[in-house]
C-alpha cells in the first residue's frame, strides 16, 4: 500500500515490486542498490526543478518543459495527451492549457490536435523553456546514462 498514486502518462509498460522484494534486491545486488540510489538522486533533482518551475515560470514555459520531459520518454515526436490530463499534471485549469498550447503552436514548436501533440521544433522548445529544462536531464545522464 502506498500513499502515492502512480499514473502512466502515455501508453507503455512498467514494473512494480513489493517492498520486501525491493529490500531483498538491495541487500543481494549491490549494483541494483547503487543504480536505485542514483535514480533517487535524479528524481529528487527533477522534483526540485518542478517546484522551482511552478514558482518562477508562466504556464507556457512550464508546459514547454513538461512536453520536453515527455518527449524524452517516448519514441518519436508524437505524444498522446489530452488537455484535461495536461491540466492535471501541471496543476492548472484546462483553459490555461489551451492558451499555452496556442502560444507554443504559434511559435511553431508543436502541433496540437485532439488528444495528440507533435513536437515540431525541439530546439526551439528547449530555448523557450530556458532554465526550466535541462539540469535534471544533465544529472540523469551523468548518473545513469543517456535516455
Amino acid at each position: 500500500m502506498s500513499v502515492h498514486e502512480v499514473l502512466m502518462q502515455v501508453a507503455g509498460w512498467g514494473y512494480r515490486m513489493t517492498v520486501d522484494a525491493t529490500l531483498e534486491a538491495i541487500s543481494t545486488y549491490p549494483t541494483f542498490a547503487n543504480l536505485l540510489a542514483r535514480f533517487i538522486q535524479t528524481f529528487a533533482t527533477q522534483i526540485s526543478y518542478t517546484v522551482l518551475s511552478n514558482v518562477n515560470y508562466q504556464i507556457d514555459v512550464r508546459l514547454a518543459r513538461w512536453l520536453l520531459m515527455s518527449h524524452d520518454r517516448v519514441d518519436g515526436d508524437q505524444i498522446s495527451l489530452t488537455h484535461d490530463f495536461i491540466s492535471l499534471m501541471l496543476g492548472v485549469r484546462r483553459p490555461s492549457v489551451t492558451t499555452a498550447l496556442h502560444v507554443l503552436e504559434g511559435e511553431k514548436f508543436i502541433r496540437a490536435e485532439r488528444g495528440l501533440i507533435t513536437i515540431r521544433n525541439r530546439r526551439g522548445l528547449e530555448e523557450f523553456a530556458g532554465d526550466s529544462y535541462g539540469r535534471p536531464e544533465e544529472e540523469y545522464r551523468r548518473l545513469i546514462g543517456a535516455f
